[in-house]
């Protein structure tokens, strides 16, 4: 015996609600695997660090501009660069010219390999890197392949405008920044307790909370190779359109997930990963206090973290 059309169209109907009551539980299943899978290279991202800071006695700088520890000609190079041999990459840095700034000779040409540590899951979509405006010495560029991405960066610490009153150019500054020599013992705040890397997705792409503004041009964060791609907390408004905005109170301006533009920010729902200078990565809610957040990434400011 056959169906009926009105039998039929209720068993489609029956079928089509199965799905739009699976569909967001499979879609939750996918971010948690996602998140994990994001927790998981920040982990390794945080051995590599201290795998870093055992050869050479200090955490590497966010960017060298001068000559220091794994940069001795003082030529312009991010921490990702650095930490390559930790992450599994050694083969990689191998080809890295460290008498050349990032973006010359051989480093350029490698500089579109990408890293699986260095990228996160949730990212829905990227654009590539195939330019970069100038940025100080660095001129205007082409490239001819698009750079590697990444979606983790150091945090170098907090803008004063946060708190006038506690926060100065001598205690506002996190583990890594530019031309940096942090050592373990300089985190007087306890490593357990101080911020060093936050995810910051999507880059170059510009992104103000879910929304994508191909208008907007980023100047940093092109790609892991990128020795300027690391920022200071200063907070953002909630469509994530300025930064820095005063006065200060507990919760707002935001302190994550309003904008890529040199803040905090994933694709998470309600939340992102951060890594603390011990190594350990938490998963921490978007609603967290701007105050509180910068409680967290500084090294030596002596705050009391939490809201």
């Amino acid at each position: 015996m056959g169906f009926t059309l009105i039998e039929l169209l209720v068993v489609l109907a029956i079928i089509g609600i199965l799905i739009g009551l699976l569909l967001p539980a499979v879609q939750k299943v996918r971010e948690a695997s996602n998140r994990m899978s994001c927790l998981n290279n920040q982990k390794q991202i945080g051995l590599a660090l201290h795998g870093f800071h055992d050869s050479h006695g200090v955490f590497p700088a966010s960017g060298w501009r001068v000559p220091g520890p794994g940069n001795p000609l003082g030529k312009r190079v991010g921490w990702k660069a650095l930490i390559l041999p930790h992450i599994e990459q050694g083969s990689l840095q191998n080809l890295y010219s460290f008498d050349l700034h990032w973006w010359e000779g051989p480093n350029l040409a490698m500089a579109h390999v990408r890293i699986p540590a260095l990228e996160c899951p949730s990212v829905p979509g990227r654009m590539e890197a195939l330019w970069a405006p100038p940025f100080e010495i660095r001129p205007a560029m082409n490239f001819p392949r698009p750079l590697g991405p990444t979606d983790y960066e150091a945090i170098m610490g907090v803008q004063p405008i946060i708190d006038p009153s506690r926060y100065n150019s001598g205690n506002s500054r996190s583990v890594l920044f530019r031309n940096s020599v942090t050592r373990m013992t300089d985190i007087l705040d306890g490593s357990t307790q101080t911020v060093m890397v936050v995810e910051c997705s999507g880059r170059p792409l510009s992104w103000f909370q879910r929304v994508s503004d191909t208008t907007v041009t980023n100047d940093q964060g092109f790609g892991w190779i990128d020795s300027e791609g690391a920022f200071s907390l200063d907070g953002s408004s909630w469509d994530g359109r300025q930064q820095g905005v005063v006065p200060v109170t507990r919760n707002t301006p935001f302190a994550m997930n309003r904008t890529n533009l040199g803040e905090p920010y994933s694709f998470h729902s309600g939340g992102s990963n951060l890594l603390f200078a011990d190594g350990h990565v938490v998963f921490v809610s978007d609603g967290i206090g701007l105050l509180s957040m910068a409680g967290l990434c500084t090294k030596s400011a002596g705050e009391v973290a939490g809201d």
